[in-house]
């Protein structure tokens, strides 16, 4: 009604019984729907302006931070046939304590006393290596006493020859003497023979010169003849040298060559001696494989073989042990996108699978049954699916891990980033853009840098 009329009627009729006013009359509750409507939105818009922590999430699961503490399957360093199992599974074994026997199926290791003929051959060679050695000294001797003796006759035919140069030079001088006595006494019988002829001297005289001339025709002859025989035993001196050295250096090469026989066998002795040792400390260290021992303490937690008799191949593993107190730790895997947002010492929250959990990812402060962890590691290369691999360990200023988990756990987790508006973060999510950080994530290598 727009109440234009000065006769109102307004307080004399009751209006609630007008089926018309009742009806354009705004109802009470649509107020009331109105009021919270606009309280809701008030508070939504003002909900924009709540910070919002940035995370990046991941899944992965429970593992040992230090390898040595992760399960270790234990393999057998030689193949064999199982003879006996001494564990059970779940059972806690010490460093050193035998799981399983096993023995040979290679028909070479089936002697018994396989060791000991090792250490006859090595003996036998070690003998042998002992005669060619004394061979060797031995020819070494003679090779020396060869050596030693040609240098005594090489000086003695040396001197044979020299002295035979001296009689050949003593004997030409005779010879020489001889044939001026020989002209002397020629030309002393010429002029007697003439004189004779001139009836000067006589016939007794004549034959006298005669018989001298004949004398020192024959004392020529013979000075002549050793002479001759004098250059002839040089020649021959100066052969026997020759020769003599021939034979002392034939001798000495033949006992050389020897020598060097000899002392190949010695090297050849020498590494079948090597390789007999090799094979017999091979033999000592494959009889202690025949029982397989426990790396570390831990828990026998699975057996890949069963029964007796069995045949298992080298590196072939046949348990699985569990060390008794790990290092617990977090293997999650993030998107490559992420990777680069991501630094050690980052602050991680952490739901374990089995553990009840009520996880506000923009508002760690309000979660429930989460657990508060740091990144350690941050892999350089990528894993499986294109993911990269970090390791979480538990934050020591948050509340403890449970000590129930076991390892390989499935695991959900956030790295918290920066805190920003929730608004920037709707539309960072409705734009598909990564989160933001407010400074560079160092590196190791800016780390090093800046040092």
């Amino acid at each position: 009604m727009l109440n234009l009329s000065n006769n109102r009627i307004k307080g004399k009729v009751g209006l609630d019984n007008l089926y018309s006013l009742r009806t354009l009359k705004t109802p009470p509750f649509a107020k009331h729907l109105a009021r919270w409507i606009l309280g809701l939105f008030g508070i939504v818009f003002l909900g924009l302006f709540i910070p919002w922590q940035q995370n990046i999430d991941g899944y992965g699961k429970v593992t040992a931070f230090t390898p040595s503490n992760r399960p270790q399957r234990v393999e057998t360093v030689i193949g064999g046939r199982i003879e006996s199992w001494r564990v059970r599974e779940g059972e806690y074994v010490i460093s050193g304590d035998t799981i399983a026997t096993i023995s040979e199926v290679k028909e070479k290791y089936f002697d018994p006393e396989l060791l000991q003929r090792l250490e006859e051959q090595i003996y036998a060679k070690e003998a042998s290596l002992d005669a060619k050695e004394a061979k060797a000294a031995a020819l070494e001797r003679q090779v020396s006493a060869l050596k030693e003796a040609m240098r005594f006759k090489l000086k003695q035919a040396e001197n044979k020859v020299l002295q035979m140069n001296f009689k050949v030079t003593s004997d030409s001088t005779d010879y020489e003497a001889e044939k001026v006595n020989f002209e002397i006494a020629e030309k002393q019988f010429d002029r007697q023979q003439k004189l004779y002829d001139q009836g000067l001297k006589s016939l007794t005289e004549l034959e006298g010169r005669r018989l001298k001339l004949q004398e020192a025709q024959a004392k020529l002859i013979s000075v002549e003849n050793k002479f001759l025989g004098s250059k002839n035993e040089r020649v021959n001196a100066i052969i026997q040298l020759s020769t003599l050295e021939a034979e002392f250096l034939d001798k000495i090469s033949k006992a050389e060559s020897d020598l060097g026989a000899t002392r190949a066998d010695i090297f050849e002795t020498s590494g079948a001696i090597a390789k007999l040792r090799n094979e017999y400390a091979n033999m000592r260290i494959r009889n202690d494989q025949y029982h397989i021992l426990a790396p570390q303490d831990g828990y026998v937690v699975q057996a890949q073989l069963a029964g007796l008799g069995e045949t298992i191949k080298e590196g072939e593993p046949i348990v699985t042990i569990m060390p008794e107190s790990p290092d617990i730790a977090v293997e999650m895997y993030v998107k490559a996108m992420d990777v680069p947002l991501l630094t050690k010492g980052r602050k991680v929250r952490i739901e374990f699978d089995g553990w009840p959990a009520l996880q506000f990812s923009g508002w760690p402060n309000v979660a429930v049954g989460t657990f508060g962890g740091v990144i350690s590691v941050i892999d350089y290369v990528n894993s499986k699916g294109g993911m990269f691999r970090i390791l979480v360990t538990p934050d020591p200023e948050e509340e403890v891990w449970p000590k129930q988990l076991r390892l390989g756990s499935g695991v959900k987790g956030w790295a918290m980033l920066d805190e920003v508006p929730v608004w920037y973060e709707i539309w960072r999510q409705l734009n598909g853009f990564p989160p933001s950080l407010e400074q560079e994530p160092q590196t190791d290598d800016t780390k090093v840098a800046k040092k």
